[in-house]
């Protein structure tokens, strides 16, 4: 198998295969904890990494899991293998969001897998321009190149950039952005950008976490990334006009790529941020908001090098770490290490690239996306495969082959722009250890928030949102909620 084999183009092993759905009406069993089961009664279940992963799973949970994929094979929206649909990793997402209620993690996978057949996700990432996601990438979180101290990859995200020039600037390039995936024409072409970035955390950052064995736990896939959120510098007015876009960015996201987020540490919040504070919390599910860390000047430094070593801390909060905003990834020295490059490569290129088997003990990663509309399929470099766990099914793309054997036959032809847009969005986060300094975010259970639902609230009327800001620019100063 080669880079350029265009059937051989599988998602990571956190990605999701193809599935047929099953709309008949046959009679079904319904799982034993289908409404509830040990997690159940309103208190959140105990959480953080490992715990809730594979090889770490308590007697009830091992349970829900066997009886999640039993169920979801018999709904048709997942298919045992060898090789798997789905592989494991993937699968507990949905179960952990869910607090491990099966129906419930049904729905929203069921949900997700709808959305991602309609707008072709794995053709979004394959072909999508490589500008375009470049321009998405420098306004959303960023991956430094490097890990906290559990092995997960570490993402800054400084707010300030995303003024209302950029953002109107993004938003119009987005509707004209190509890609030869075609949409459903419900989710905003800005969003369908924002989640090129996030197919290449679960596709590309996760993976490549997973395989390296300087880690505790190294035998547990990784699905989730740590964040600093720098909000520094942002005006209340800036939140305010930033609000929809993030809201139903984030909202999003936590419907689609539940799980994906760890702690998520802001730093510089201003004096008003208990006013911003209570908007962004409604946004995200209780376990994520419990693991959110809101730091004072003085505990930014204490309190990261707690959770991530110094030499992997940007030196803007004190750390040793070369990495400003917008840079590529400054990659760990472990990383550079460990991949055998190839093709001339000695880093990751820009654009997007993602890691599936070559062999049984190797992965390779590949560069795609499109240059005027001329799509590439390069390797980028090996590295040694030491999770052992299966890959999920290699996606067999139709498209993806026609369009190669069209290539080949028809040259001179221009290949048929299809507008798609992809936009970045907040991470949520997932944390195992309590925040350092007592930090106190109010947990109000919510449901998560659906895909109609959240492209709704983009959409708020310029009136109601003139009177809202009027409003809160006159709410007298609060101190913002710090650790």
């Amino acid at each position: 198998m080669t880079a350029d084999d265009p059937q051989h183009r599988p998602r990571s092993h956190h990605g999701h295969g193809k599935h047929g759905h099953n709309h008949g009406h046959a009679a079904r069993r319904v799982p034993s904890n289908a409404t509830g089961g040990s997690t159940s009664g309103g208190d959140l279940p105990e959480i953080g990494y490992p715990r809730g992963h594979i090889g770490h799973l308590s007697e009830d949970e091992e349970k829900a899991f066997a009886e999640f994929k039993a169920y979801i094979a018999e709904q048709g929206v997942y298919k045992p293998g060898p090789p798997p649909s789905h592989d494991d990793p993937t699968l507990l997402r949905f179960l952990r969001a869910r607090r491990w209620v099966v129906l419930d993690a049904y729905k929203q996978f069921k949900e997700t897998e709808d959305w991602r057949e309609a707008n072709q996700l794995d053709v979004l990432y394959d072909s999508i321009d490589l500008d375009a996601y470049e321009q998405s990438r420098r306004l959303y979180p960023q991956w430094t190149g490097r890990r906290d101290r559990r092995g997960i990859p570490l993402y800054l995200f400084e707010i300030r950039h995303l003024d209302s020039k950029t953002i109107a600037n993004y938003e119009k390039t987005a509707e004209a952005t190509y890609s030869r995936a075609h949409t459903d024409g419900k989710t905003p072409p800005k969003l369908l950008r924002l989640f090129a970035l996030y197919e290449n955390l679960t596709r590309f950052a996760q993976p490549l976490c997973t395989e390296l064995t300087d880690r505790d736990h190294s035998n547990v896939p990784i699905t989730l990334s740590t964040n600093i959120v720098d909000v520094s510098q942002v005006s209340l007015k800036q939140f305010w006009n930033l609000k929809g876009h993030m809201q139903a960015a984030s909202q999003l996201a936590t419907a689609h790529y539940p799980e994906t987020l760890d702690r998520i540490f802001i730093i510089g919040a201003p004096f008003f941020f208990s006013t911003v504070w209570g908007w962004i919390k409604r946004w995200f599910d209780p376990i994520t908001v419990s693991k959110i860390f809101i730091l004072a000047h003085h505990e930014v430094l204490p309190t990261l090098r707690t959770f991530i070593d110094v030499r992997n801390i940007p030196k803007q909060y004190g750390g040793e770490l070369d990495f400003s905003w917008g840079e590529m990834p400054n990659l760990d020295p472990n990383i550079v290490e460990a991949v055998s490059w190839e093709n001339g490569h000695t880093a990751f290129p820009k654009g997007p690239v993602y890691w599936r088997p070559l062999d049984d003990d190797t992965l390779e990663c590949v560069a795609v996306g499109s240059v005027e509309q001329k799509e590439r399929m390069e390797r980028v470099g090996t590295i040694r495969k030491t999770y052992r766990g299966p890959f999920a099914k290699v996606p067999e793309d139709e498209e993806v082959v026609e369009a190669a054997e069209q290539k080949k036959e028809q040259e001179d032809e221009p290949k048929p722009a299809v507008t798609t847009g992809v936009e970045t969005s907040v991470t949520d986060a997932k944390t195992e250890a309590k925040p350092a300094a007592e930090q106190t975010a109010a947990v109000n259970g919510e449901p998560t928030i659906t895909e109609v639902q959240g492209v709704q609230n983009l959409s708020i009327q310029d009136d109601n949102e003139k009177k809202e800001q009027k409003e809160a620019e006159t709410v007298a100063p609060a101190q913002a909620p710090v650790a």
